[in-house]
């Protein structure tokens, strides 16, 4: 094969010179049929986006265990797959103030050990079957997932009870988690882009639930125990509190029978579950605040505009997806405005996350120090922008063509799907609504993108933040906004709304 390729790659170089020499020339391919390109002008634009494709997702059918946990079965027999999912209805937002990343470390050590394996015997288990295990927590849950061949489904699914019921939390395994998540923030708090980002979650939220990491900071971590995780996983992994949803090549009869001998015994406690914390979640106060944390030293500046977005159930949750369309992506606004016109970053994005309660909306670029206060001003004024004016139809199509490609490509395996069914379980929506996603996108005109922008993604209340060298931006900062307050790196403190550390209990000023 060797000498094959060394023979190969001599005479594939010489044929894609003579290509690029054709092209270069005028001439292309065309100089072999006869047809001439004289005059051609170069297409400067992609050609417009098919007509979306109807997504047709088997109708899920759903069944509720004497205990309390609601199974969900969506049947896809054209897959050799069985993709299961046991969702736990509380995540990061629950939380103690003073222990965040608590739900987090509790979701990724379920896999460490059970009471009958260990966590090797687990790894082991789920490789000899051919399986993939995965455990974690974000905002408003924490999961549990396997996806395994549909033959090997029974003996998969029963480890993934075992771990999700009977983790033991070794201290050797706590500790060994602690030292990777301190190795992983010892990085981000020295990453611009990512401290950049919780500290406007900090602005935005303050001391309530959505306003920490949910991966915990370094001070947080550290006082983190075995005893606290293990009251975590008692008081809110209980079959009432979840869902298990099942996809792919399962019939719903079999997946019922699997859930009630793997799960039916799950006892349910007696004491009634407390209203979840996120009820509890508000913004800080509603005004402008400009926050710069002076990193000396930093290659770049971090710049994310943010504000209170909206939540999962919102009416306008489809104006507000596809009004983020238009300004996030390679051909969004804020990249063709920030990046393509002026080169100012390698990217610039938005998004808008919707959780149980209100989430955030930010939009933020990283570009060199001198031109952070620049890109702050670019950000705010696309925003306005949007409000102020009409996106036309020819803008809007691609960027609707965007959101439906990318919700089309997560259905495409049975995890992905079993995820969505999942993710609507979660927030007490529909499982139809699946099935009316395309159309519901495709609806939203540009009225009401216009509308959404004007009434939710404003800037009299919104926030500015800044991570960088503060020397570079800071004079042409203060000019768009007096009120800016700096602190210096070694001050923050993500672990407070008030961001900066207290000695003897009093904030520095």
């Amino acid at each position: 094969m060797r000498n094959v390729l060394k023979e190969v790659r001599p005479a594939a170089l010489v044929a894609a010179a003579l290509l690029f020499a054709a092209f270069a020339l005028g001439t292309g391919s065309s100089a072999q049929t006869g047809t001439s390109t004289a005059g051609a002008t170069p297409q400067e634009t992609p050609p417009p986006p098919a007509a979306p494709r109807p997504v047709n997702v088997p109708k899920p059918v759903e069944r509720t265990l004497p205990n309390g946990l609601r199974v969900i079965v969506v049947e896809n027999h054209s897959t050799p797959l069985v993709a299961a999912q046991l969702l736990v209805k509380n995540g990061g937002e629950v939380d103690p103030a003073n222990l965040s990343g608590l739900a987090d470390m509790t979701a990724e050590l379920l896999t460490k050990g059970t009471k009958t394996r260990t966590a090797p015997q687990i790894a082991q288990e789920i490789e000899a079957l051919g399986g993939v295990l995965n455990s974690g927590a974000g905002w408003d849950a924490s999961r549990a997932s396997v996806n395994v061949l549909s033959s090997k489904a029974e003996p998969a699914l029963a480890v993934l009870a075992d771990v999700a019921r009977n983790p033991v939390f070794k201290e050797d395994e706590v500790e060994r988690l602690r030292q990777q998540y301190l190795d992983s923030l010892s990085v981000a708090m020295n990453d611009p882009g990512q401290l950049a980002s919780w500290v406007a979650s900090r602005v935005v939220f303050g001391d309530s639930p959505y306003g920490h990491p949910v991966s915990g900071t370094p001070a947080s971590v550290q006082r983190i125990q075995r005893r606290d995780v293990a009251d975590f996983h008692a008081r809110y992994y209980r079959p009432d509190n979840a869902v298990l949803v099942f996809g792919g090549d399962i019939k719903a009869d079999d997946a019922y029978k699997l859930a009630e001998r793997l799960f039916g015994d799950w006892a349910k406690p007696s004491a009634a579950l407390t209203a979840s914390a996120a009820a509890r979640v508000q913004g800080a106060a509603a005004k402008r605040r400009v926050v710069v944390v002076d990193m000396p030293g930093a290659g770049q500046a971090a710049v994310v505009f943010a504000r209170r977005g909206i939540a999962r159930t919102d009416p306008e949750f489809y104006s507000g997806v596809v009004a983020n369309s238009v300004l996030s992506g390679y051909s969004g606004r804020l990249n063709q405005e920030i990046r393509i016109k002026r080169g100012l970053s390698y990217g610039a994005r938005s998004s808008l996350e919707t959780r149980r309660e209100v989430g955030p909306f930010t939009a933020s670029a990283q570009t060199k120090n001198q031109s952070g206060a620049e890109v702050a001003q670019l950000l705010m004024g696309e925003l306005a922008r949007l409000s102020s004016e009409a996106v036309s139809e020819a803008e809007l199509t691609p960027r609707k063509a965007v959101v439906i490609g990318n919700f089309g490509r997560s259905l495409e395996t049975t995890e992905g799907l079993v995820a969505q069914i999942a993710s609507l379980a979660l927030y007490g929506l529909s499982l139809d609504e699946i099935n009316r996603y395309i159309a519901s996108v495709q609806a939203v005109t540009p009225a009401q993108i216009q509308k959404f922008a004007g009434s939710r993604l404003g800037a009299a209340d919104a926030a500015i933040v800044i991570v960088g060298e503060a020397k570079e931006f800071i004079e042409p900062l203060r000019k768009q906004f007096p009120e800016v307050e700096v602190i210096k790196h070694d001050e923050l403190d993500l672990d407070s709304g008030k961001l900066r550390k207290s000695d003897g209990g009093t904030a520095k000023q």
